[in-house]
């Protein structure tokens, strides 16, 4: 054999064994074509159904969401005219409850008035304190008062 010859058989050698292992990679790119094939099918199975629950929920969502709506919407008419309400009681039944209320105080002033000079006889009683934001001060009102009707 000449030196050719041997040339030529080591080329074909070393071909041989890149087709072969050109063969084998290939081999294994169609089985990873197969299986991702396959599992795109799987997926697309699985996808469809899931989609199609995802939006009934959605459906649901929104149809809870305007049930929501509409009954905040019904509570704040109740409460605009539970205020409304409440602002008619105030100034129809406020105004004469004060004045009953001072009336009945005027009539208890002076019944304690007409009755006070009968009873001077007992002694005195200790000067009243008021209660002001935690704090007790001497009620000076009743101090001067109190020195007006001795006057008169």
């Amino acid at each position: 054999m000449s030196g050719g010859e041997v040339a030529g058989v080591l080329v074909a050698v070393f071909w041989a064994i890149l087709v072969s292992f050109l063969a084998v990679a290939l081999a294994r790119l169609a089985q990873t074509l197969r299986a991702t094939t396959k599992l795109v099918a799987d997926v697309t199975e699985q996808a469809v159904p899931l989609l199609a629950d995802a939006s009934t929920a959605v459906r649901s969502a929104q149809t809870q969401i305007d049930r929501v709506d509409a009954i905040a919407s019904d509570v704040q008419e109740v409460t605009s005219n539970a205020s409304a309400l409440s602002t008619t009681v105030a100034s129809t039944f406020g105004g004469p409850l004060v004045k009953v209320a001072a009336f009945g105080y005027g009539v208890r002033r002076a019944i304690s008035r007409k009755a006070a000079p009968e009873a001077k006889e007992m002694p005195a009683k200790p000067s009243r304190r008021t209660v002001i934001v935690g704090r007790t001060v001497p009620s000076a009102r009743r101090t001067k008062r109190a020195n007006r009707s001795k006057r008169d």
